[in-house]
């Protein structure tokens, strides 16, 4: 399952949009520094109104979307990567997850405290980024210490690594965002999946606004998504409170209240889908009589690593998988539809699998 964690400053609005993602109140929210003390933990499911239309045609009860879990995790502050605020318990928690939700606020609000005194949101994130690259270098730097004398001795590997952490420290010492695979070939990147390193994960910007700028920004979400155009990350802007606020509501009443505010969908939905497109990541469906059932796999992946998703051996002993594309399943209504007009088909162990597909494995046991 899909792992996100959310940082950022105290006083953001970090807890707030936690509280709405997992429709609870787990996370304590508070006008005041540190009021989460643990990480709290959701699993969120991800909307996906294809699985409910297939429902009523493969006539099953059963529905079960694809998940994103997301670990809210104390406000950090300047000096957290040496213990400062309560930091390196925190850190630890961030180098857990697969890609990093840092919440930023863009809104002026006098009754709100800031931790700095002031709303800066791109000091706030280069504060945070700071803190993320010291803990990377120091982890960097104890492994160095570690690996010396094979590194003398000529060991390979060893001095593989070394090289590997040495470019990797004129990127960190910047405090931006290492795209690895732009940088490190396929065997230095399997190497480097083992560092957990904090700047290597993708990481999406929220942008947290008031309610009546939700529609149209504002000159602080600008400067977000500059400072984002230039290290390759994604922004999305959102209004955690009104995030919360939607959690009482039914469908249809959140979808007109939406509207009334100008947007079409909510913030939430929107950072789903940027936590999909920067990890890379899509969907394909299991359509029967038992379940509709959304299964997560990265773009490019092949059948039979994508019916090793469900179980082992259906990678294993795969041998074919039957394929029709979403938008034809319904307009033929049926896997026997499917089949008579022939939009059904067998494909093989090269058969790269789409977002959307409708699939069924044939395996050996």
């Amino acid at each position: 399952m899909l792992k996100a964690g959310i940082v950022g400053l105290p006083n953001v609005g970090k807890s707030t949009l936690f509280n709405a993602l997992t429709l609870s109140s787990n996370a304590q929210s508070a006008n005041y520094p540190f009021c989460t003390i643990e990480p709290n933990v959701g699993v969120v499911t991800v909307p996906d109104e294809r699985l409910y239309k297939l429902k009523d045609l493969v006539k099953t009860e059963t529905v079960i979307p694809t998940a994103i879990e997301f670990v809210d995790i104390a406000g950090l502050v300047k000096g957290a990567s040496k213990g400062e605020g309560l930091g390196n318990q925190f850190l630890h928690n961030i180098r857990e997850v697969d890609a990093i939700i840092q919440v930023v606020r863009c809104f002026d609000d006098a009754n709100t405290i800031h931790v700095n005194g002031k709303i800066d949101p791109i000091d706030d994130i280069e504060t945070i980024n700071t803190e993320l690259a010291l803990a990377d270098i120091s982890s960097l730097e104890n492994r160095l210490k570690r690996i010396a004398k094979q590194v003398k001795a000529g060991d390979k590997d060893a001095v593989l690594e070394n090289s590997i952490i040495e470019r990797l420290m004129t990127y960190l010492e910047k405090g931006v965002f290492v795209n690895i695979k732009e940088i490190f070939n396929e065997e230095e990147l399997k190497l480097l999946h083992h560092f957990h390193l904090l700047m290597t994960k993708p990481v999406i910007y929220c942008a947290n606004v008031s309610e009546n700028e939700l529609a149209t920004g504002n000159d602080y979400v600008e400067r977000v998504k500059e400072y984002a155009k230039k290290n390759n990350a994604e922004v999305v802007m959102i209004c955690a409170q009104i995030e919360a606020e939607l959690v009482s509501l039914g469908k249809e009443e959140a979808e007109n209240y939406l509207k009334e505010l100008g947007v079409t969908s909510s913030g939430i939905e929107k950072m789903i889908k940027s936590a999909y497109d920067i990890l890379n990541l899509q969907t394909y469906i299991t359509a029967g009589e038992k379940e509709v059932r959304a299964w997560t796999i990265t773009k490019g992946t092949k059948a039979p690593a994508a019916a090793g998703v469900i179980h082992t051996d259906f990678e294993k002993g795969f041998i074919k998988a039957e394929v029709v594309s979403y938008n034809d399943f319904i307009a033929a209504g049926s896997w026997a539809g499917a089949r008579e007009k022939g939009v059904a088909r067998l494909e093989g162990k090269d058969y790269i699998v789409q977002d959307g597909d409708i699939m069924l494995f044939r395996f050996n046991n």
